[in-house]
């Protein structure tokens, strides 16, 4: 009858019958009367969401305190019926560290193995080798039992910093999360708080990934250590894009070709993000539109999704998606994002910054919504409130340099500059590899009236940006920047070439052909002077800059005697050098890790000092 009830129960759950496994397994708890039998039926009251039943369950005989699969369960509970406080009761605030192994005591542990020793006595100083009969079962009855402890130790060191979290206690959350994989390295959930909570820089998490022992992953036979290469490279696309490039795209390479990956959701949506993170927008979204049209409502792509279909501009495309959204998913603060991203898109900025707000207020952890709700202030000059939203998203979100970028950019609009320097070169410490921060950077010292250090900048940004074979397109304003910090050190030759650059890649403002015409004017070439200034005009015929400039164009061209005689006059025309905020950017989340962004404003000098946006 015992078999017969628990080939019952397990068919009952393939069919996901919860009402069938609770009635069956009461009567085996009643027949057995076995602690393993009770901790099965809580866990199916647990799946059916009947948490309060559950607990009672475990606890009425006190099983938390006797079994680890107990202890986990009855905090599980009290965590999805949010008193992490009594959760934090049951599981105690000490991780146990002593279950750590490094990579170096595991080979020294494979190797004793294959020697066959299990045991060494110091006692006399010899060293006691057991029979292999022996040493199997000794290590078959340790295995057992690290196999029931271990991972739920894991388990609750996770759950533990799930706890912390609630409470804003994010460092002691993210030592819980690292204490858990460290403990067992196939604790994904662990390392996927990490990774898309950004709760450690770029380095931290490559160094973190060093430091795990995939040595102990559980497989039989010779393919243990493909299968530890495995998972090490699995979580590798889940880090960073902005570092060790050459080690992120051979893990992609091996999963894709090797294991058949190429068409897996993860891989494409780890390819699509180094896109987006070089600015390659259109192969970005052609990847997460492939994901969407197997996986309509695959969470972890809709942020970056959403950022690219921002970027490019595809008002339409969010339009339907929000719809969709709002129509299957009500309760999920991603549908909000979209519709907040939707009414940004539209420059409708009260509804963006409403639904900002309610995805953030759904889940207070949700970095692309504080991001675009910040934004949101941002955009309409409300610069107080925009750096409180930026400092919270700082606080959440402490291994990504996107909120203290734009914590920077924002205090660089209210001419703070040494507190926006600070800012930047926080962000600088965490990510050393985004063009739109080394552009802000340049910014900075160009205000500052630190011309070489802005040329150097805006350099950097600009070969890290080849490098990255982002579309020369995308670092066009860097370019009209560095155009800029060239004139105005001297270097009129090499300014007036970065200005025809621009040109070339598309740029159609008054501003520039003012700025290409002071150029011309200063290296004593008015008729080019004159025709890049009617260029200029022709786009915005009353710019009070361009009309002053072609007027004393022509006037120089008058003393020369090309157009007749005429008054001389001076061409000692002042440039303005205030900056005025780029709107650019989109919604970018990791998970992971990486990261959201929301109209990324990436600064760019204004010719007439009036201000303005591109």
């Amino acid at each position: 009858m015992e078999r017969f009830l628990r080939d019952w129960a397990r068919d009952a759950a393939e069919r996901h019958e919860y009402s069938t496994q609770i009635h069956v397994l009461d009567k085996l708890c009643a027949i057995t009367n076995k602690d393993l039998d009770l901790i099965e039926l809580a866990n199916v009251h647990f799946q059916a969401g009947h948490y309060t039943r559950a607990l009672s369950l475990i606890t009425r005989p006190n099983l938390h305190h006797r079994i680890p699969a107990a202890k986990h369960l009855a905090a599980y509970c009290y965590i999805k019926q949010s008193r992490h406080d009594d959760a934090l009761g049951i599981l105690g605030d000490k991780n146990p560290t002593h279950l750590f192994t490094s990579s170096d005591a595991s080979r020294r542990k494979l190797q004793a193995l294959n020697n066959g020793l299990t045991s060494k006595q110091y006692g006399n100083g010899k060293a006691k080798a057991t029979t292999r009969v022996e040493r199997a079962d000794r290590s078959e009855e340790r295995d057992f039992q690290d196999k029931s402890s271990i991972k739920y130790e894991a388990a609750m060191c996770h759950l533990r910093g799930l706890c912390y979290a609630k409470q804003n206690a994010f460092e002691r959350a993210k030592e819980c999360y690292k204490d858990a994989v460290r403990i067992d390295v196939q604790c994904f959930e662990a390392f996927d708080q990490l990774m898309k909570n950004s709760l450690m820089s770029p380095g931290e998490e490559w160094a973190f990934l060093d430091s795990l022992n995939f040595e102990s992953v559980q497989c039989e036979g010779e393919s243990a250590t493909e299968a530890a290469d495995f998972v090490r490279n699995l979580y590798i696309t889940r880090l960073s894009k902005y570092g060790r490039v050459e080690d992120f795209n051979a893990a992609l390479e091996t999963l894709a070709t090797h294991y058949h990956l190429s068409e897996n959701a993860d891989i494409l949506l780890a390819r699509a993000e180094t896109l987006f993170a070089t600015s390659r927008f259109e192969p970005a979204l052609a990847l997460t539109t492939q994901i969407l049209d197997t996986d309509p409502y695959n969470f972890a792509c809709l942020p970056t999704h959403l950022s690219l279909l921002y970027q490019l501009h595809h008002t339409r495309a969010l339009f339907a998606l929000s719809h969709d959204l709002a129509d299957t998913h009500p309760g999920e603060p991603c549908t909000w994002l979209a519709v907040g991203t939707y009414y940004l898109a539209c420059n409708r900025v009260p509804e963006a910054r409403s639904y900002f707000s309610k995805a953030s207020l759904m889940d207070p952890h949700f970095g692309p919504a504080w991001i675009g709700f910040a934004h949101t202030f941002a955009a309409e000059g409300e610069g107080d409130q925009a750096i409180a939203a930026y400092s919270t998203a700082a606080r959440l979100f402490q291994g990504t340099h996107l909120p203290q970028l734009f914590l920077g950019m924002q205090e660089m609009a209210l001419d703070n500059l040494p507190i926006a320097r600070e800012y930047l070169t926080a962000a600088y410490d965490l990510c050393k590899t985004d063009p739109l921060l080394i552009n802000e950077l340049g910014v900075c010292s160009y205000r500052e009236n630190d011309l070489d250090s802005a040329v150097r900048s805006f350099d950097l940004a600009l070969k890290i940006s080849e490098d990255n074979e982002a579309p020369p397109q995308q670092s066009r304003d860097t370019r009209l920047n560095l155009a800029h910090a060239l004139r105005r050190s001297g270097r009129l030759q090499e300014a007036l070439v970065q200005l025809d650059e621009v040109i070339r890649l598309g740029a159609r403002d008054c501003s520039i052909f003012a700025a290409k015409g002071l150029v011309l004017l200063e290296l004593e070439r008015p008729f080019e002077a004159v025709v890049a200034l009617h260029e200029g005009l022709a786009l915005s015929p009353q710019d009070p800059l361009a009309s002053e400039l072609l007027g004393r164009a022509l006037g120089l061209l008058e003393r020369e005697g090309v157009l007749g005689a005429g008054e001389e006059e001076s061409i000692d025309v002042g440039l303005a050098g205030r900056v005025a905020g780029l709107r650019q950017g989109g919604v970018r989340g990791r998970k992971g890790r990486r990261r959201a962004r929301v109209d990324g404003m990436g600064e760019v000098m204004d010719l007439d000092g009036r201000g303005g946006e591109r």
